[in-house]
């Protein structure tokens, strides 16, 4: 009798080894297509239930909380519906969990071992200090808007007449880094050129770090004040002479507009900047998207049809408060015959989808047009574009430059780089994303065209 109880106890000691086991980190690495994306799962228990929160590093995801954690028979189950997402892998022993990943109809093997958490991400340009140059914390006031923009400013170490460049980050809330997918683009920019001995102000957006304000309510128009602040900060409280604006993306759109308006700007550098009307570059770019997600050419066509009719709807509209109904009425109609289109998906997708279109960011930028800007700006403009960009198609250069020479701009340069993505990395795919899984931060080609451009100025 006391040999089985004594057998029975090691049974269930083992046996709450195993559940304890199982907690901890776990990472693990896709192969979808010759493309990894590194997973990291966050496995802790209470009493007898699991949670998950999960990581994509690659992505510059952490976090992310997931539905139903169970183990069972050795084996663990992850689901995620709101990321279409599952997990099952069974315990191997020594640390190592065999299993499969599913998501949105794609099956892949994913072997899991631990690891200690954090996973590091390699991004080999990012500068560390110290630092040969000198950097300021400062801050300066938007008083048309009555807030305070905090930034830093890298200044060469000698002399006194360079120029000083303002960074303006792309669309979406983005910190003075235009930090995304654990890359920080801007701090890479920021050293480069100042090693060059150019100066650079870039600052957290309105309502972001530490900059005030509201994002949400912002426009196109309003991040063309601060940067007008940016501007007067540089020329009345540090007394630079010639200062340039470089623009990513949104930025580019407004440099153009600040440029236009100021005659303190000496030069703008438009990086993947818009030269068509919004709504033609959000339906190239859904096109491009759609097409690299693999979607079907009858979805592709489909949702172009649908999203023309939104866009026209706007188009034709004097507020968002007229083109609500409208939009309401015509998404509603789609719903009720079940021609919602793929990214919708239901009726919760579609009002989503009225929202962002209907947001003050969104409701100018669909209507904008930048080229009878583009002709008012009379500075040297450098414009530059990656071959397989798939948000802003450097077809846009061509637009650019029509524009800018209309309004018979004497020094314009533009250049397509071939292989770089939207964010000016070199890369096989322009997908976003596959961005996080890029160790380049900013293609040294580009940096370099950048640099030689400003200083062959002489400014």
């Amino acid at each position: 009798m006391k040999r089985v109880f004594v057998s029975v106890f090691f049974v269930l000691v083992a046996m709450i080894m195993n559940a304890q086991d199982i907690a901890g980190h776990w990472g693990g690495t896709l192969n979808i297509q010759g493309v990894k994306l590194r997973l990291v799962f966050h496995v802790s228990r209470s009493g007898d239930s699991w949670t998950t929160k999960m990581d994509s590093p690659d992505q510059g995801a952490k976090g992310i909380p997931t539905g139903k954690t169970e183990y069972a028979d050795s084996v663990l189950t992850i689901t995620a519906p709101a990321l279409g997402m599952k997990f099952s892998g069974k315990w191997q022993g020594a640390d190592r969990i065999q299993g499969t990943f599913m998501q949105s109809g794609l099956t892949l093997p994913l072997e899991l071992t631990r690891v200690d958490g954090e996973v590091a991400l390699s991004r080999p340009q990012e500068p560390k200090p110290p630092y040969p140059y000198r950097v300021e914390e400062v801050t300066f006031e938007n008083t048309k808007a009555g807030l305070t923009l905090a930034g830093t400013l890298t200044l060469p170490e000698k002399g006194d007449h360079y120029p000083v460049v303002v960074l303006i980050s792309g669309s979406g809330p983005q910190n003075r880094d235009e930090e995304m997918l654990g890359h920080k683009p801007f701090l890479v920019l920021a050293d480069y050129l100042t090693r060059q001995g150019i100066g650079v102000l870039r600052f957290d957006d309105r309502g972001v770090g530490q900059s005030t304000g509201n994002f949400e309510t912002a426009t196109t128009l309003d991040f063309a004040d601060d940067v007008e602040a940016a501007v007067r900060f540089l020329k009345n409280d540090r007394n630079v002479r010639n200062i340039g604006l470089i623009g990513h993306s949104e930025g580019g759109m407004v440099a153009p507009l600040v440029a236009s308006r100021s005659g303190d700007v000496s030069f703008i550098v438009l990086l993947a900047g818009p030269g068509l009307r919004g709504d033609h570059i959000l339906l190239e770019q859904q096109k491009e998207m759609g097409r690299v997600t693999g979607a079907t050419a009858g979805e592709l066509d489909y949702l172009a049809a649908v999203n023309r009719r939104c866009f026209d709807i706007v188009l034709s509209s004097a507020s968002s408060r007229e083109a609500e109904p409208l939009l309401k009425a015509y998404m509603d109609s789609l719903a009720q015959t079940g021609k919602l289109p793929v990214n919708m998906k239901d009726e919760r997708g579609a009002e989503l989808w009225r929202r962002q279109v209907l947001s003050p960011w969104m409701y100018f930028f669909v209507k904008y047009d930048p080229v009878p800007v583009l002709r008012d700006v009379k500075c040297p403009v450098l414009a530059l574009n990656g071959s397989r960009d798939l948000q802003v198609l450097p077809e846009n250069l061509g637009i650019i430059k029509k524009g800018l020479e209309a309004g018979r701009n004497r020094s314009v340069t533009v250049k397509e780089l071939p292989g770089l993505n939207h964010l000016f990395q070199t890369c096989e795919s322009g997908s976003p994303a596959l961005y996080g899984t890029i160790e380049e931060t900013f293609s040294p080609v580009a940096l370099k065209e950048i640099g030689d451009w400003i200083k062959g100025k002489g400014f």
